[in-house]
């Protein structure tokens, strides 16, 4: 039952720390965040992501012992696998994003610029959630090793730390775009509900498949990576090399290596 409670901490956890995020239209009058607090904000959570993909999904993945081919074949088949799922998505899903105003996706006409801002951000957090829940599926399957059960819960706090400032980041543009503090709350919080679905959906995943354990770690790692190199990197570094970004990003790799080796 005490293992139990470790994944519905951790998937709650993400959901409520991007709504704790998006809190933050309430308290600061300003419509957008400045372009260098923005840099330290996406640089912190590409770092952490960044540290989480390789110490918490694909070292595990690496690890693991497969029969009917090399772990590492089998790790470099399913990153591929993970970006190639985001970037068919981020083909599909008509989205703006809204540091470069460029929208990708399916042309849709009749859809609001705010509602392909907000899938932006939901397209973005689905692999949070599904690595989290992946993390905590492997750990229940293998009640064993008590090591993957601490360690998933780490991945959650990593992750919900950088939800924080990121849920910021999605809902102060939305309200600059609809001129609403309310409405680009209710955004940003419901931008964070498909985390903890993702993450069930990785849960239960990876608890009843334990075969494809190393294939689902490896495969939440590749979207991942694809979110932080499309995405955040670029974005960390635009406009100027002032390295608010780089420093940024170092910092959030460094406390989630921290957090991912703690032995408690």
């Amino acid at each position: 039952m005490i293992d139990i409670l470790y994944p519905v901490i951790g998937i709650a956890l993400i959901f409520v720390c991007t709504t704790l995020g998006s809190l933050f239209v309430f308290f600061i009058r300003k419509k957008e965040i400045s372009p260098n607090l923005t840099k330290i904000f996406t640089g912190f959570a590409a770092g952490v992501m960044f540290s989480a993909s390789f110490f918490s999904l694909i070292k595990p993945a690496l690890e693991s012992s497969v029969s009917y081919m090399p772990s590492w074949s089998v790790v470099a088949i399913s990153i591929v696998l993970g970006a190639m799922f985001l970037w068919g998505i981020d083909k599909i899903v008509p989205h703006i994003h809204s540091n470069k105003n460029q929208e990708e996706g399916m042309h849709v006409q009749k859809m609001s610029k705010t509602s392909k801002m907000f899938l932006a951000v939901t397209i973005h957090n689905v692999p949070e959630g599904l690595s989290v829940g992946i993390a905590f599926g492997v750990a229940l399957s293998q009640k064993e090793n008590a090591a993957l059960l601490v360690g998933a819960l780490l991945l959650a706090i990593g992750i919900g730390i950088q939800n924080i400032p990121e849920g910021a980041v999605v809902s102060l543009p939305i309200k600059a775009e609809t001129g609403s503090s309310k409405k680009a709350f209710l955004f940003g919080m419901m931008s964070g509900i498909v985390e903890p679905i993702a993450g069930i959906a990785g849960l239960f995943l990876a608890m009843q498949i334990q075969g494809i354990m190393p294939w689902a770690l490896a495969f939440a790692a590749g979207c991942m990576i694809y979110v932080v190199s499309e995405e955040m990197i670029p974005e960390m570094t635009s406009e100027g090399h002032d390295h608010y970004g780089v420093w940024s990003f170092i910092s959030g790799f460094v406390i989630m290596l921290i957090l991912d080796c703690i032995q408690l």
